[in-house]
């Protein structure tokens, strides 16, 4: 009986302090305006700068258009110092103004098309083809920033 009580006391004690910990959103944490769309890849054991290379080929021209058109906020890729630890060792990154640019619309799909053409489009289907012999895809993730008060 001792011990169900202490347990009790305990079980109580716990959740006054779990109650207290809860905080409201923009009362005590605002969420930033900005998405990032974060991809992470697992790249094959010295498969690194092929990969890269192929990324500049299709994917970086790609954001790089996006960015210059003003679709894009900003992009980047991070690679691990680590590459054979964990799940990823590279993280590719598309950071946009907003949500609602990532809406689809039609204007700017057909205004990135003209000027992605059609030699750029055949080239990065051709590209992409042997991605999967370097790596593997291993998450897909849409972050807002947390901005605690």
């Amino acid at each position: 009986m001792k011990h169900i009580v202490k347990f009790f006391g305990l079980c109580c004690i716990l959740f006054a302090f779990s109650s207290q910990a809860e905080l409201e959103i923009y009362k005590d944490y605002d969420l930033g305006s900005e998405i990032i769309s974060m991809t992470t890849v697992r790249i094959d054991p010295n498969m690194e700068d092929i990969y890269l290379a192929g990324l500049r080929e299709s994917w970086v021209k790609a954001v790089r258009m996006q960015k210059k058109l003003g679709y894009i906020k900003d992009w980047k890729i991070y690679g691990s110092e680590l590459p054979q630890s964990g799940d990823f060792n590279m993280v590719l990154m598309v950071i946009f103004e907003k949500s609602s640019d990532l809406e689809p619309n039609q204007e700017k799909y057909n205004t990135f098309m003209k000027s992605w053409g059609n030699a750029n489009k055949e080239n990065s289907r051709e590209i992409t083809k042997t991605y999967p012999n370097v790596r593997t895809l291993t998450g897909e993730y849409r972050l807002r920033e947390i901005m605690i008060k």
